[in-house]
């Protein structure tokens, strides 16, 4: 058996993994001296490589002198927390990067949290120790008083602690000694992470950690194996833990270990491996792969439910079909039962009128990364605001509460504070970071709907906002979702520049000259807590009487562009966003005038 060491790199979004594991390769020598090789090379999706963040649990290997480490770089966004949590199962230790100037953030407590109750070593990586602003000494502390929090073993505890630069790639093994290259941490993940101890000898057996799909191949099971040896072209039995029905038979068609940023073609893989093998048709995350003599299903972890929903619905406006490749209801169910098989965070439920499902994720950011990974592929949809999950608990109804941690300049304080506290936020705490704050709040879900670009300009751009989920509470009462009012475009028709000119005294515009719009279609933001329609296609009428001055140029107000995000966070209960893989359109649910009207008045009335 190889000497193996497998290990998860954890941490907060933008402390730094991704950077960390491209040294950890180049340093291993995977790649040729003269090798071009592109920044955070693990984040292999487009989306990934422009937000600059790492949204699939990676895979990849590297050699230390004689020990093979398996590496899996994670998200570290709370929204893909899914990713984290079951990937944690393929690994025997992990490395808990944390920013020397941030320190701890929510989801360094949640990820630290999973690994701990899974009994895991944690090897404790302070990153960007190069910053200027970086506080080493204070960061220890936090981080200690974290794992006092989370109820740390005494082992756990005394977990080694090393001070690095992922960019520089350094490391070192104090905190005011600058390290020369990455071997202290390859020494340390050797000599603390514990090789698997796993038993060669007995039947196969391997829980199916992640899959990974091709259009040659189909799906691809990734996992580590639990015991024996799994060989190629090897009958096989893949049952899991839901019961007998569940058990079907198959064959491994080929077996790959991973080695740098490939996948290497293996006739056999033993206990301890991480491996990936295709050619099982219907495999899923945490379906087990046994021997056909001893089936016994392996126990997968439990995924936290999802907090957020939204319906995704066949686009049923004017422009509908014009833009995009698959437009119809099975088109959008096929596409949506395709990503559970991937995501187990995300939870699907068709409606009775079978135009649209509901679908349940861990938060917008969650979300809309699949809306926008549907609108690329050529999906047409259109989809619902987002709403909240609530639940019943001991007859009492509860809604999800988020931790938030926002980053802020000292004048800032009072405004976020206020504003948060509108919005049914609890002040927790506050810690001076230089010449800025670091305040924690307990806040329900839905209170933090439409606030990020308000915190943003509140904050001048300065501030930095974290969220991670808490836990169910009994419900804090009514939170306005936004105070401002939409402009609605009357009729069908392109708008001008004349009708833009009348209508930007009302708002501020999302459009420009040209546009097609259609009726009950949003054109625009009213500062008024009220609805406003507005005649964007009106042209100027043409008379033989001219006044001084009536044929001077229209000056327009530079018009708004929302990103997919930004359009989430706009809407109102009353509407929904058209996707197509050219456009984002808000519009309302009722794009009648009079049936809106009636609908108002009944509301009134009631």
């Amino acid at each position: 058996m190889k000497d193996i060491r497998n290990v998860a790199i954890i941490a907060h979004v933008d402390h730094g993994k991704t950077t960390l594991v491209d040294e950890m390769l180049k340093q291993s020598g995977i790649f040729r001296e003269n090798q071009a090789v592109r920044e955070r090379v693990m984040d292999s999706n487009d989306l990934e490589r422009e937000r600059g963040i790492t949204i699939l649990a990676k895979n990849t290997a590297v050699w230390y002198n004689d020990t093979k480490i398996n590496i899996v770089d994670t998200p570290g966004h709370a929204d893909f927390g899914g990713e984290v949590e079951r990937i944690l199962k393929m690994v025997n230790g992990v490395i808990l990067l944390v920013d020397a100037a941030e320190g701890p953030m929510p989801q360094t407590r949640f990820v630290l949290q999973k690994a701990l109750e899974l009994g895991h070593r944690v090897i404790v990586a302070v990153n960007k120790i190069d910053k200027p602003d970086a506080r080493l000494h204070e960061v220890i502390d936090e981080v200690l008083e974290l794992l006092l929090e989370l109820d740390a073993t005494e082992e756990q505890l005394d977990s080694p602690m090393l001070f690095c630069s992922g960019r520089a790639g350094t490391a070192s093994y104090g905190p005011d000694v600058v390290g020369e290259d990455l071997r202290p941490l390859f020494s340390t993940i050797v000599d603390y992470i514990p090789a698997p101890d796993m038993d060669t000898e007995a039947p196969a057996q391997m829980l199916v950690s992640s899959v990974d799909y091709n259009d040659y191949v189909g799906r691809i099971a990734i996992g580590r194996i639990e015991r024996g040896t799994i060989k190629q072209n090897q009958e096989i039995v893949v049952c899991n833990y839901h019961g007998e029905e569940n058990i079907r038979k198959a064959k491994v068609v080929s077996l790959y270990e991973f080695e740098g940023l490939e996948r290497v073609p293996v006739t056999e893989a033993h206990a301890g491996d991480i491996v990936a093998m295709s050619g099982i048709a219907d495999i899923t995350i945490g379906d087990t792969v046994c021997t056909p003599l001893t089936i016994e299903p392996l126990p997968f972890v439990q995924i936290s439910a999802p907090t957020m929903e939204m319906t995704f619905a066949v686009n049923d406006s004017p422009f509908a079909g014009k833009e995009g490749k698959y437009v119809t209801s099975r088109n959008i169910r096929d596409r949506l039962i395709r990503e559970t098989l991937k995501d187990v965070s995300l939870k699907i439920t068709e409606e009775a009128n079978t135009d649209s499902y509901k679908v349940a994720g861990r938060g917008e950011m969650h979300l809309s990364i699949l809306i926008e990974t549907m609108r690329r592929e050529g999906y047409e949809f259109s989809v619902s605001p987002p709403r909240v999950l609530y639940k019943e608990i001991d007859g009492v109804m509860c809604e999800p509460i988020e931790r938030v941690v926002v980053d802020v300049p000292e004048e800032c304080v009072g405004m976020v504070i206020e504003k948060l506290s509108a919005r049914k936020g609890e002040f927790v705490d506050m810690t001076p970071v230089g010449s800025r704050m670091k305040m924690n709040f307990l806040i329900p879900s839905r209170g933090l709907f439409g606030y990020r670009n308000e915190f943003l300009t509140d904050t001048r751009g300065e501030g930095i906002l974290n969220s991670v989920f808490e836990r169910y509470e009994p419900m804090k009462g009514d939170i306005a979702r936004r105070n401002t009012g939409s402009l609605i475009a009357f009729e069908n028709g392109d708008a001008v520049t004349y009708g833009l000119w009348a209508a930007q005294e009302r708002g501020r515009l999302f459009i420009g000259p040209g546009e097609p719009v259609y009726g009950g279609m949003i054109v625009g933001v009213s500062p008024k807590a009220e609805d406003i329609t507005v005649n964007v296609c009106r042209k100027k009428q043409l008379t033989n009487m001219r006044a001084s001055g009536s044929d001077e140029a229209l000056r327009l107000v530079p018009h708004r562009i929302l990103s997919l995000e930004q359009c989430l966070e706009f809407m109102a209960d009353d509407e929904l966003l058209e996707v197509t893989p050219k456009s984002l359109r808000l519009r309302k649910r009722l794009l009648d005038h009079a049936l809106r009207m009636k609908a108002l008045k009944g509301k009134k009335d009631k």
